[in-house]
């Protein structure tokens, strides 16, 4: 048995705004978009990929809707508290090996960003 990839999907009210934030902030790539207005977007960075779901009304819940593995988590923190990206959990050494963070996107969805030790 082998599984083949996951992509996290994650609501947002403003596609556009979604995109710019995950473009220009985080360096995704459009790959694929549907509808027109677009309803759906798959972006992809490296080997991450995040899927976008127009959603009317949403609010990003309270938990966390996707973890990522980067290289230079330091970097990027630093980058996004100087683009003013919410951070909910400052960067920290975890007890489970990795130096992580957490920030919010413009609907409020959380995205845990990490690096292992």
């Amino acid at each position: 048995m082998r599984f083949g990839r996951m992509a996290a999907s994650i609501g947002v009210t403003d596609m556009a705004r979604a995109v710019e934030f995950y473009q220009d902030l985080l360096g995704f790539a459009v790959v694929w978009q549907n509808g027109d207005p677009v309803q759906f977007t798959i972006l992809e960075r490296d080997a991450a990929e995040l899927h976008l779901l127009l959603a009317p009304g949403w609010r990003g819940p309270e938990f966390n809707v996707a973890h990522l593995n980067v290289t230079g988590v330091d970097a990027l923190h630093a980058h996004c508290v100087a683009h003013a990206v919410p951070i909910i959990k400052t960067i920290a050494d975890k007890d489970y090996g990795m130096r992580a963070f957490v920030l919010a996107d413009p609907d409020g969805n959380r995205i845990d960003i990490g690096e292992a030790d």
